[in-house]
C-alpha cells in the first residue's frame, strides 16, 4: 500500500497575490514618503532664520542699531551644504539683506531642488521694528 504525503507550501496563486497586495502599499506608501522628507527638508529654513532673528535681536540690545551685523559678527556659522565637497547637512543658503539702524532682513536659499521644478525655495524673515515676519517668498 501506498502512502501519500501532504505536500506543504503556498501555491503559485497564493503567492502573486501577496506580490500584488504588496505593489498596491507600496503604490500608496511611496508618494507619501517623498512628501513628508520634502517637507522635513523645507523645515530646516525656518529654524535657521529663526537662529538669525534671535543672534540680531541679540545683536541690536547689545549694539542698540542693526547697522554692522554680518553673520559672522553676530555669531551665525553656515553649516556645509549639501552641493559641497565633502557634502554638509545644510540644504540652504543663509544671507542678510537689507539692514537699517531699526530693521533688518535675511533670506534662506535652497542649494536643492526638492521637487524637480527647476525652482529653488526661498524662504525670508525680517524685522520692521513693529511686527517679525517669516514666510516662504518663493515656494518650491
Amino acid at each position: 500500500m501506498k502512502t501519500y504525503r501532504k505536500e506543504e507550501g503556498f501555491t503559485l496563486i497564493e503567492l502573486m497575490v501577496v506580490i500584488v497586495i504588496i505593489g498596491v502599499l507600496a503604490t500608496i506608501a511611496i508618494p507619501r514618503y517623498f512628501e513628508a522628507a520634502r517637507k522635513a527638508k523645507e523645515s530646516e529654513a525656518p529654524v535657521m532664520l529663526k537662529q538669525v532673528h534671535n543672534l540680531m535681536r541679540a545683536y541690536y540690545h547689545e549694539h542698540d542699531t542693526y547697522l554692522g551685523a554680518t553673520l559672522a559678527n553676530i555669531g551665525f556659522a553656515q553649516q556645509p551644504l549639501v552641493t559641497a565637497v565633502p557634502a554638509g547637512p545644510a540644504r540652504y543658503t543663509v544671507a542678510l539683506g537689507a539692514i537699517t539702524a531699526t530693521t533688518y532682513s535675511a533670506t534662506a536659499t535652497a542649494v536643492v531642488d526638492f521637487d524637480n521644478d527647476a525652482v529653488m525655495n526661498v524662504w525670508g524673515i525680517s524685522d520692521n521694528g513693529a511686527a517679525v515676519v517669516l514666510a516662504e517668498t518663493i515656494p518650491d
